[in-house]
């Protein structure tokens, strides 16, 4: 079994589009697994839910996916993540809302544990150290777990402690008895300085989970948003990949 693992898409349905193209080029997948975060910061929110729910089989929420429903209180945002969260939800359709109400937070596949923060909190917690991914061993079964939130393709490998590492462009991580946290990095919005959408392939067979970045046109996404009025920093941003 062969699984794309997408997190972070944040309404780049550019970005959406090509690494779902890429995919593709790479060979054949059984499944699409999304980590949440489908909407927030970008232009497309409507057509980005309709493309992860013709394309994937298995979606958790995000914190801008429960925002977008209504069922997070913004407060906590940035001023510009906030602005970007009010416009998303007056651009969505009824039917969006009501897929976005009825992501789980959290579910397991096989040998894996998918949480959009953190499994200790799927909403909220990122996992960006080693003292965080120790505590998170606690609040999952089985032996890896996958997460977003951070934008960034990270890993965790835990014995006795955990060591963590970001990992490289076309990487690999063995699956062994060691637990793993995974983060694919993101689609839609790169904090690594690397601009180029973000995904992960995970292969049963092989017993391993490689790591891509693929290009888009960055400057389609940039309009789309200068035309929605969306804050000119989510716009620079995506060009950066900060």
């Amino acid at each position: 079994m062969r699984a794309a693992i997408l997190a972070d898409i944040h309404s780049n349905l550019t970005a959406l589009e090509a690494v779902l193209a890429d995919v593709e080029r790479r060979g054949r997948v059984d499944e699409v697994w999304c980590l949440g975060d489908i909407v927030g910061y970008g232009p497309e929110p409507h057509r980005c839910i309709e493309t992860i729910k013709e394309r994937c089989h298995t979606c958790i929420a995000g914190n801008h996916d429960q925002a977008a429903a209504d069922k997070l209180d913004i407060s906590y945002f940035n001023p510009e993540a906030a602005e970007a969260a009010g416009w998303t939800t007056q651009h969505l359709e009824k039917d969006d809302i009501r897929f976005l109400e009825n992501l789980p937070l959290i579910l397991e596949k096989g040998d894996f544990t998918l949480a959009h923060g953190s499994p200790r909190d799927p909403i909220l917690e990122y996992v960006l150290s080693t003292a965080v991914a120790e505590e998170s061993l606690k609040h999952f079964q089985t032996r890896y777990c996958l997460i977003g939130h951070s934008h960034l393709a990270l890993l965790f490998e835990c014995g006795r402690h955990c060591s963590g590492s970001e990992l490289a462009p076309e990487s690999e991580v063995k699956l062994g008895n060691k637990r793993l946290i995974i983060n694919p990095g993101s689609v839609g919005q790169p904090r690594n300085d690397d601009p180029r959408a973000q995904y992960a392939v995970y292969d049963a067979e092989a017993g391993r989970i490689t790591f891509h970045r693929v290009e888009y046109d960055i400057s389609i996404t940039q309009q789309k948003m200068l035309e929605a009025k969306l804050p000119h920093w989510l716009i620079h941003r995506l060009a950066l990949g900060r």
